[in-house]
């Protein structure tokens, strides 16, 4: 047969948008999502997990038009013709879910689950269109009791990671409160919710964008750098002036002029902003009941108020959150910036409504995994690099398999992450090999040591340290660094303890 044509072979390529994950990477995302897990656990939340595909319509009006099933997300149509999705976020899989099989859950019913969601989006720097969530929820409580502790377990989490107080502040916020400064501005009725939306997100670009370019998108529109217009919500300028003075960034307003827009409106600031709007004195109402019980729980030195906080989902129907990373980092142009925002969430009494005829309360928080890997990487609280691989065993002899397979057999029968090298190649690149893997040591046996019943260990860590220090071959060949044999009945205690003396 014919030899195949390099010119003809498919060419390796990564869609954009898309990353693959090394194994170091791999393993420090289990570590980190454990820890998550475990605070989630304590907190009384247990697991649930829903499929990657979803039926269009389930996603809701919130997300985009069904009339374009495909802007916004992923979607194909089935064999009897009806469009699914790829899931774009992990709430509304779960409002499905939760609607589907009311009447067998505890209600209020606390999940949490973590996966994958899918963004049909144009993919730019720290933008993908493929990513993990870890989210928390309670349905079914209508209390603020229940939007306060997602915010003090939000706060626990980020400490059991391994951040202190004053890296991090979970910023609180209301829609009913947004709702009413919306209504002050007229924009209120259904003819205006692509409007309200429009302005949601402007709000929430103001750590990313500063005031100048969010006032752009709340009027005309902005173009970014690479020649992008995105369309503005076409407000006059007493109406830009009004959103920004709430959000603390106004002439009125200015708040602190941090990045973070932690601004000095009070509470009492939200009632004179919301006028004489119901909603928003409601959301007010329990904004401070939120304060009231953070402060109970002893989290004010975390968790505060913040009116520039949105959350761009319109699914949104009270209380919203922010955990916000505040310690300083250098970025790819070796600028001062933050990590910004790693999570967040809010109350949605809607969504779980939308399959039943009666109104369900729920709340919820969500992390990004992968911002916060990498603000904890940046921290040194989380290592990606790979970690120690497995003992290698050495093929010296080709028609000794079976003895060499005896003895990989023994070591994972001890505990041991043990391999047996299964390549074609000699002792000098199997140890290249062994090298490559990051294995602790390696394991020997030509036909001499077979006569004398014993095997050779090689500590492949110390030979590295060791050769730093040894600069002429016949030091190296006197010294032989890193090795020694041991009788093959004491293999596994002489490699758990060489491992085990390991810092």
């Amino acid at each position: 047969m014919a030899e195949k044509s390099k010119t003809s072979a498919v060419k390796a390529r990564l869609p954009r948008g898309l990353v693959d994950r090394p194994a170091g990477e791999i393993k420090a995302a289990e570590r980190m999502l454990g820890v998550i897990r475990g605070v989630y656990e304590r907190y009384g939340f247990d697991p649930v997990e829903t499929p990657l595909i979803e039926y269009t319509d389930a996603l809701g009006k919130f997300l985009p038009d069904q009339d374009r099933p495909n802007e916004g997300v992923f979607s194909f149509q089935d064999d009897d013709e009806q469009w699914l999705s790829l899931r774009y976020d992990l709430t509304a899989p779960l409002a499905r879910y939760v609607a589907e099989h009311f009447d067998a859950l505890p209600k209020p019913y606390r999940s949490y689950r973590a996966g994958w969601v899918f963004r049909n989006e144009k993919p730019g720097p720290g933008r993908f269109r493929q990513f993990m969530q870890f989210d928390a929820d309670t349905v079914g409580a209508a209390s603020p009791a229940a939007d306060a502790e997602m915010c003090m377990m939000m706060a626990d989490t980020l400490e059991a990671l391994g951040l202190e107080r004053g890296q991090y502040v979970i910023r609180v916020n209301n829609r009913k409160v947004l709702d009413g400064v919306m209504e002050a501005i007229g924009l209120s009725g259904e003819e205006n919710a692509g409007r309200r939306l429009t302005v949601l997100r402007a709000i929430d670009k103001l750590d990313k964008f500063g005031p100048g370019g969010v006032a752009a998108l709340l009027g005309a529109g902005r173009l970014d750098e690479s020649g992008d217009f995105t369309k503005g919500a076409g407000l006059d300028p007493d109406g830009i002036d009004r959103v920004l003075n709430f959000t603390g960034w106004g002439e009125q307003g200015s708040g602190s002029g941090s990045i973070a827009g932690v601004s000095a409106v009070t509470l009492s600031n939200f009632a004179a902003a919301v006028g004489t709007s119901v909603g928003g004195a409601q959301g007010v109402a329990e904004l401070t009941e939120i304060e009231a019980l953070v402060a109970a729980a002893g989290y004010s030195d975390r968790v505060r108020i913040d009116p520039s906080v949105v959350r761009g989902l319109e699914y949104y129907t009270g209380p919203v959150f922010e955990a916000e990373l505040l310690f300083e980092t250098v970025n790819e142009k070796g600028e001062p910036a933050r990590f910004g925002s790693v999570g967040g969430g809010g109350r949605y009494d809607g969504l779980v409504g939308r399959f039943r005829a009666d109104p369900v309360p729920a709340t919820g928080f969500s992390i990004g995994v992968s911002r916060l890997m990498a603000a904890l990487a940046n921290l040194g609280k989380l290592s990606t690099e790979d970690e120690v691989g497995p003992v290698v065993v050495t093929v010296f002899d080709r028609d000794r398999i079976a003895d060499y397979q005896t003895m990989v057999q023994r070591l994972r029968a001890g505990g041991i992450r043990a391999e047996l090298y299964l390549g074609g190649s000699g002792p000098k690149a199997q140890l290249k090999y062994a090298d490559r893997r990051n294995s602790p040591c390696v394991i020997i046996q030509g036909s001499d040591e077979r006569d004398r019943g014993v095997v050779q260990i090689k500590d492949l860590a110390l030979g590295k340290a060791l050769a730093a220090t040894i600069e002429d071959n016949a030091t190296w060949r006197e010294a032989r660094p890193a090795q020694f044999e041991v009788p093959v009945d004491g293999l596994v205690e002489a490699v758990r303890s060489l491992l085990g003396g390991r810092p």
